[in-house]
């Protein structure tokens, strides 16, 4: 399979309200990542970082520009593999030891992790037999109703177990904006991890439907307004009732 060059290996997309979609585009959609800057007035925000199979620091100018909060949604492989590059990380309080101890077993590296999550390879040395993540310990954790302060710009960290014990979006109410993580986005939803808890999934779908969102920026897949939003809620709570 191909090998690409570390600096072809991100796609940097520009959105509104000063948000960047960094991916990774040659790993295959169903397992990309969304890494979600955000620019703030006092400091920067990634939401993810993505495999770290290429450094972001390195090949990605745009992280490293300014002072920048590295917050984990969760604490799955495809979200945390560049956090060790940043000195100020937050987690759930829930996920804070895997953060620290990210094993390929507490991560799902296993059993995902295989050349056919990828269209062409990242570059040498990289092996996916030989893969793994590096520790990255929380300088913050944080709890359901917590702050991301950037200084003009403040998240609302919510608590949304269920993907994950510790999986969290943000939200910012004046721009209607949520960073939902992998508990809700337009695609395939992942329910049964080992660490997955059904009803903790439907309670945390029922809060996110009542967000005022004007646009969600989930952990995978495209983008969406507010309608689409509760669009797919709604279908995946009558899913659960006829099940």
């Amino acid at each position: 399979m191909q090998r690409i060059d570390p600096g072809d290996w991100y796609r940097l997309d520009k959105t509104a309200d000063g948000v960047t979609l960094i991916s990774e585009p040659f790993i295959k959609e169903f397992y990309r990542c969304n890494c979600w800057h955000i620019r703030g007035r006092d400091r920067d925000a990634l939401v993810d970082s993505g495999m770290g199979v290429v450094s972001l620091r390195a090949w990605v100018p745009l992280v490293t520009e300014r002072a920048l909060t590295a917050v984990a949604s969760h604490t799955h492989f495809d979200h945390i593999g560049c956090h060790h590059e940043f000195e100020d990380r937050v987690v759930h309080a829930a996920e804070a030891d895997i953060l620290a101890n990210p094993t390929n077993a507490a991560t799902l590296a296993d059993p995902y992790v295989t050349d056919e999550i990828f269209d062409a390879l990242p570059p040498a040395p990289y092996q996916s037999t030989t893969y793994c993540l590096k520790s990255a310990p929380a300088t913050r954790t944080v709890v359901d109703g917590d702050v991301i302060d950037l200084g003009d710009r403040h998240f609302d960290v919510i608590h949304t177990p269920g993907h994950s014990p510790g999986g969290i979006a943000l939200w910012e109410a004046a721009t209607q904006t949520l960073f939902s993580g992998d508990i809700v986005y337009d695609g395939p939803l992942i329910e049964d991890t080992y660490h997955s808890d059904a009803s903790d999934y439907e309670a945390s779908m029922v809060r996110l439907y009542d967000l005022p969102v004007r646009v969600v920026h989930g952990g995978h897949f495209p983008s969406y307004d507010g309608e689409r939003h509760r669009q797919i809620i709604r279908a995946w709570l009558e899913a659960r009732e006829k099940a």
